[in-house]
């Protein structure tokens, strides 16, 4: 949903509504902390390695298509924060490379969704089960336990309310 409001941004700043920055921060902020380090931290510190004790490589496939967008996401992020204060204050050649970088997380976000909630979970849900299925789901309570910059989960979903 957060990546939804980031492209209802871009595109109306295409129709000529100014960018909020203090908004995009906020976006960033959410996909750096919750996005990146909660969820995809999740997939690659527990999911993806009760998938290959299951049986799924690693090297390729889905858990290597997920690994190479959680990487290419990394890389948008780190764009986007390092040009969003240059940006705010007018330069030009930063402000777009905020955008492009807005725009292919966005892209890349939404696709990686589709393939997690049509390719990836489905494939979790039937290879890991029982006591392995107990141990992830004990394993995502402790992640969401955790606090991220000194975040809680709970703190990042309001961020998320303000956001939209």
């Amino acid at each position: 949903k957060v990546a939804g409001r980031l492209d209802e941004m871009l595109i109306d700043e295409e129709d000529g509504v100014e960018l909020r920055f203090d908004t995009l921060e906020s976006c960033v902020t959410f996909f750096r902390l919750f996005t990146d380090a909660f969820h995809h931290g999740m997939e690659e510190d527990h999911l993806f390695p009760g998938l290959e004790e299951e049986g799924l490589p690693a090297d390729s496939g889905p858990i290597a298509m997920m690994l190479e967008d959680h990487r290419q996401g990394r890389e948008f992020v780190a764009v986007m924060v390092a040009n969003l204060d240059a940006a705010r204050a007018g330069d030009t050649q930063a402000g777009r490379a905020v955008r492009d970088a807005a725009r292919a997380y966005v892209d890349l976000i939404v696709d990686h969704i589709t393939r997690e909630d049509g390719i990836l979970f489905d494939m979790a849900d039937n290879m890991i089960t029982g006591s392995a299925c107990a141990t992830l789901c004990s394993k995502y309570d402790e992640v969401c336990a955790s606090k991220f910059e000194g975040k809680t989960k709970e703190d990042l979903e309001r961020l998320a309310a303000e956001i939209l």
